[in-house]
Formats: C-alpha cells, structure tokens, sequence
C-alpha cells in the first residue's frame, strides 16, 4: 500500500472487531479501543475476540488499547459501540477527535433519549462538521473471513464518503457512496426490528411466503418512517435498504432474527435477553421507532406488534390475526 492510514476504532465489539481485520488486511495501521481493560487483555492474550467473533484470528499488527488518547492522532476514527451505549462511549473522546480526521460510524439504530441518528449525535458530541455512516448487508463473521460484499458509505459531504469508499474498497469489499445519511441510517435501524418480526414468523413455523410478505411490508414501513423523518424512501431500494434488510431477516448470523424466533416459539423477552451475550439491536430500537411513528402519525403495524412484544410482554402469536384482519387497502 502506498499511503496506509492509521485508523483507531471505538468498540471492540464483533462489527468493530471486523472492519479492523478488514483495514488491516489492507495494510493500514489499526488500533481497537476497548471500555474494559480485563477484556482487551484476554483478547491480546488468546489473539482472538472471543466473546464477540469466536474463531477469527487477530493478526499481530493489530493493536489494542484502553487508552482513549491513542485517538487523538488518527486519521480515521471508527465510531462501533452498541446504540444504547453510543452516547456515553464517545463523550470520553470529547476533545480528542475533530473535524480534521475522517470519522465513521459503524452503528446501527437511533438514540433512546434523543430519537437522533448516531452521526448527528457523534456531531453534536464531538462538534464534528460531518460523519460518514457506513452501513449495508455486512455481517462481521462474514466479512472477518473475507466473503464478499458490498456497502454504502453515506455523508452530506461529499469528500468524505469518497475517501471512506477509497480506503474500505478492496477485492472482496465494495464501497458506493450517498448523499442521504438519513435514509441509511433509518434503514438501518427499521430493519433490524422488521427482521425480529420475521423470525418470530419463523418461530411460530410459519412459512416462505409469510416471511416474502413481512419483509416486503416491512419495507413499506421502511420507506414510510424514512419520508416522515427527512431521508430519501429510494435510498430502501439499496445496500443500505432491501440489501441489509434481506441479509437481517434470513440469516443465521442475525441476532435480531434469533430474538424473534423464540419469541414466536413463546420465550419470554426478558429471558431471552438475560442468555444473550451480544445485542440485539432492534430491541432497543423498537421503543423509538414506536414513539417517531406516534409522533409522525404514521401506521407500522409490524414494527408496533415487535415494540409491544418487546417492551409489554405481549405474544407475538396473537398478532397474525390482528395484521390479517386490519381494514383491506390498496398497495
């Protein structure tokens, strides 16, 4: 590589974890930063993050720190907490990450508090100009091992998400770029509590065309929440969109598809949670998604079936009546 970049990523996490092996493998010069001193010594120690991304090797170029001013010389900064946790991370790297560096946020899902996406927040937080959302069907034990795909890089400035698009592209990771972060991100989001709707379909035993019409429903409610909150509805019909929508509710890589799955066979949300050691982000999201389509005013009649199992312990195999026998529409 002519001119490698020397990237510090935010979150050791399984997403984090795989765009380090990926820039890596590139030949740029990566360091992870983790909130938890004892678990980055275990991952140094075993050479493997092994709670997040079990059996990928940690080359030994990779560096890994719990020292938050490592950041400040960077020229990209990786932003990969969970979105439940975001806030509170990045504020630790107030002061140290400006407008100067390329900054990208991994995450998927919206502010509890704020209802804001994770690049306004890292904006806000850090006083940063812009921030590029990087996001598409990218499951990290996929890309860890090197099987392809593409992403969509997304920022109003223009600059910055070509230079993401240069620095992430390789043989077997293809970067496009977009104007309309709003709409990826927001597709981002939605789509993660569309697909606990979907395995919960598949929990209940239900087939392959139940799960054809959820997803295709639930990309109508994508396209309705991305208009009434600011993003371009075209935007869905991409990576960002159908792309990652797809790879979400059909895979067994998918946590979110997983949660629905017992909850259609009857799990209870709260014990489900209780055995899980990764996140499950459209948990979370769900209860925003549910107040913004309030406020909006708006119907999601999937993703309101979702929030009301998550969060009122409601059972997820009452809801086929109740989606079935709604009033009759046009498409």
């Amino acid at each position: 590589m002519n001119n490698p970049k020397k990237v510090f990523i935010v979150g050791d996490g399984g997403w984090g974890t795989a765009n380090a092996l990926l820039l890596a493998g590139y030949g740029h010069d990566v360091t992870v930063w983790g909130a938890f001193p004892a678990y980055t010594r275990e991952m140094r120690e075993k050479g493997e993050n092994v709670r997040f991304l079990p059996g990928v090797p940690l080359p030994k170029t990779l560096r890994l720190t719990n020292d938050v001013a490592e950041a400040k010389g960077a020229d990209i900064v990786v932003l990969a907490p969970p979105s439940k946790y975001f806030a509170s991370v990045i504020s630790q790297f107030k002061g140290l990450v400006t407008g100067q560096q390329v900054v990208v946020s991994l995450t998927k899902g919206l502010c509890e508090q704020t209802n804001k996406r994770m690049t306004q927040l890292a904006q806000e937080i850090l006083g940063l100009p812009d921030v590029v959302a990087l996001a598409g069907p990218t499951h990290a034990e996929e890309v860890s091992r090197g099987i392809p795909t593409a992403i969509v890089a997304a920022c109003t400035n223009a600059g910055k998400a070509a230079a993401v698009q240069q620095i992430w592209s390789g043989p077997r990771f293809r970067v496009y770029t977009s104007s309309d972060p709003a709409g990826v991100e927001i597709g981002g989001c939605v789509k993660n509590v569309i697909a606990i709707a979907v395995g919960c379909s598949d929990g209940m035993g239900f087939g392959d065309n139940t799960r054809a019409a959820l997803i295709t429903r639930g990309l109508a409610e994508m396209r309705r929440f991305v208009f009434a909150y600011g993003g371009l509805p075209e935007t869905l019909t991409g990576l960002a969109g159908i792309g990652d929508l797809i790879v979400t509710c059909t895979s067994r890589h998918s946590r979110n598809h997983s949660v629905g799955e017992r909850l259609g066979k009857g799990e209870k949300i709260k014990d489900i949670l209780g055995s899980m050691q990764m996140v499950a982000e459209g948990v979370w999201n769900s209860k925003v998604v549910h107040e913004l389509a309030r406020e909006f005013k708006i119907e999601m009649p999937i993703s309101e079936a979702v929030y009301q199992a998550c969060y009122h312990d409601y059972d997820v195999r009452n809801a086929l009546a109740e989606m079935m026998t709604r009033d009759l529409k046009s498409e």
